[in-house]
């Protein structure tokens, strides 16, 4: 018997199926693709407005005329607006303290005049978002983390190991003071808002925003804003944390559900495995399979017919043992009669003793090769009916065929009985059949193994019933099953072996038959075909108005085809 395993196959199988749905939902949920571009568009909205608002300010408050020169001598010298460095300084550094944004400003030929984390020291936003960041982060090193801190640090960092996807563009930030080297900075000289989003060389999301400032028609200079994504990805790490909770906490209700179905299926069938193997090893013929029909289900189904599997080979178990030992004893009876007269012969003097000997061992060989043929075919007969072709079978056409031979058989030992002196009825009479059906009576079976009951039956019956007395065969049906009754004018039937004449090798003959002309085992056969195809086989005896006995009758009752 294979070893216990921890896991069977059947609870990894109910795991695989219901964890599987689940684990490729969450490791789909944990990209976020879609939620990680809201919140970039989100976030590069709100720097364009901010960019605006900055190059508003800037171009209200840092700007002043510049004398162009003369077109010609005589004309009125030209004046175009200009940014002041030192006032756009001032500027950048004021509106860098009030946001998170680096602040550059470039002029209008693409010369950076100022940039807020130089202007603005620690003072500048950048730098005071990095500074609370790293006092965060100090101060929750230091503290003694609690388990429920600590399983979120570790959740976390589960998170951040996972890749995020990627495809933005390399962020291109080279620490040159050009214009040029920012893509957004150098749409904007040209009158036009631009902000991207972009990947640094660590891999974070970096974020560029950058407006034109214009003072009438001319763009004067360039604010461009640029940040950290780091909020948008706390945002997605967040969300990826907060999907994986709840993974996880639909896994463990998951896995205990699967455990819980894969126990309620795996641990009766265990039983039902462990208890049909003790019944293969042969320990115990009392071995009790489970009963679990109490559940309804397939499973309460197979107990059901392991049980009855199991009592069946139980019977047949019991018939067997009953079967050798019937045989032992019905083999014995010739043996010890024909040893006794072999022991016999040395002793008997006369020639007429002598002769009656081996009269007695050739009747006992008979016999004995009699009983070996029954008792042959009697035990091939169940794999033979498991074998037989089974077909419709007429059986008032089957019927009608039987008694047609057995007139045939009669009518010559009416003529040995004339011969004698003795009085007999004609074969007609004497083997009579009533069908009581205008349709055709049809049973699904074998007809030759239903045509060996009823000649059994009838010869049984004529065998009990005098020759001047008739048996009759009476077949009806309804609407769900067929009647054969067969009746003789015979002594009938003891009412205590009304059953006991259908066990192997019970004989019980007439007194004008020889002892050890019956093996006893046509009633047997007959019954054991009988159940084969589903019908019943039944004895009780006929009795007129004086509840006297004058004959026996047999019922056969089969299912309709």
């Amino acid at each position: 018997m294979p070893r216990p395993r921890i896991l069977g196959g059947l609870t990894v199988r109910i795991l695989a199926v219901n964890v599987i749905a689940p684990l490729v939902l969450v490791v789909g949920l944990l990209y976020l693709g879609q939620y990680r571009d809201s919140l970039i568009r989100a976030e590069l909205e709100t720097m364009q407005i901010q960019s605006q608002l900055f190059a508003g300010a800037i171009a209200e408050a840092a700007v002043r005329p510049v004398e162009k020169g003369k077109p010609f001598f005589f004309a009125k010298p030209e004046e175009i607006e200009m940014l002041v460095p030192e006032l756009s300084r001032r500027m950048v550094r004021r509106l860098g303290q009030t946001t998170e944004n680096r602040t550059r400003l470039f002029s209008a030929d693409g010369t950076l005049i100022g940039d807020s984390l130089e202007l603005g020291g620690e003072r500048s936003g950048e730098a005071r978002v990095a500074a609370a960041r790293s006092a965060v982060a100090a101060e929750s090193e230091a503290a003694q983390p609690s388990l429920s801190e600590q399983m979120n640090r570790w959740g976390q960092a589960i998170i951040e190991w996972i890749p995020m996807q990627s495809d933005l563009p390399d962020y291109p930030d080279t620490g040159a003071q050009s214009i040029t080297a920012y893509p957004d900075a150098a749409v904007a000289l040209t009158g036009r808002i631009s902000a991207t989003a972009w990947e640094d060389r660590q891999g974070k999301i970096r974020l560029t925003a950058a407006a034109p400032i214009r003072k009438v028609e001319n763009v004067i200079g360039v604010v461009m804003l640029s940040r950290d994504g780091r909020e948008i990805e706390s945002a997605i790490t967040q969300m990826r944390y907060d999907v994986l909770t709840v993974f996880l906490g639909a896994l463990s209700i998951t896995i205990f559900l699967s455990m819980y179905l894969a126990g309620s299926i795996g641990r009766p069938l265990k039983k039902l495995a462990r208890a049909a193997e003790a019944v293969r090893l042969g320990k115990g013929r009392q071995i009790d399979i489970p009963d679990l029909t109490h559940r309804k289900d397939e499973i309460g189904e197979l107990s059901a017919a392991l049980n009855a599997m199991t009592t069946a080979l139980r019977d047949r178990m019991d018939t067997i043992e009953r079967f050798a030992a019937d045989v032992s004893h019905e083999i014995k009876n010739p043996l010890t009669s024909l040893r006794s007269a072999v022991e016999t012969a040395p002793i008997v003097k006369s020639k007429a003793d002598l002769d009656r000997l081996f009269g007695i061992m050739q009747h006992d060989v008979n016999r004995l090769n009699r009983l070996i043929s029954d008792i042959s075919n009697a035990s091939r007969l169940d794999a033979e009916l498991s074998r037989e072709e089974m077909g419709n079978v007429n059986m008032g056409r089957m019927l009608t065929q039987i008694i047609d031979g057995r007139r045939v058989a009669l009518a010559q030992q009416n003529r040995r009985h004339a011969e004698s002196g003795v009085e007999t009825l004609p074969p007609e009479q004497r083997l009579r059949i009533n069908i009581d059906s205008a349709e055709a009576v049809i049973v699904r079976g074998s007809e030759g193994r239903l045509a060996q009951v009823f000649e059994n039956l009838l010869s049984n019956a004529l065998s009990f019933t005098p020759v001047n007395k008739s048996v009759t065969i009476n077949l009806s049906q309804n609407r769900e099953q067929v009647l054969i009754q067969v009746e003789d004018e015979g002594p009938g039937i003891p009412e205590n072996k009304l059953d006991t004449i259908f066990e192997r090798f019970y004989s019980e003959r007439p007194a004008h038959e020889d002892y050890g002309s019956h093996s006893g085992l046509g009633l047997s056969i007959a019954r054991q075909i009988v159940k084969a195809h589903g019908g019943v086989i039944f004895a009780e005896n006929i009795r007129d108005r004086d509840n006297q006995i004058r004959g026996a009758r047999f019922t056969v009752v089969f299912n309709r085809a």
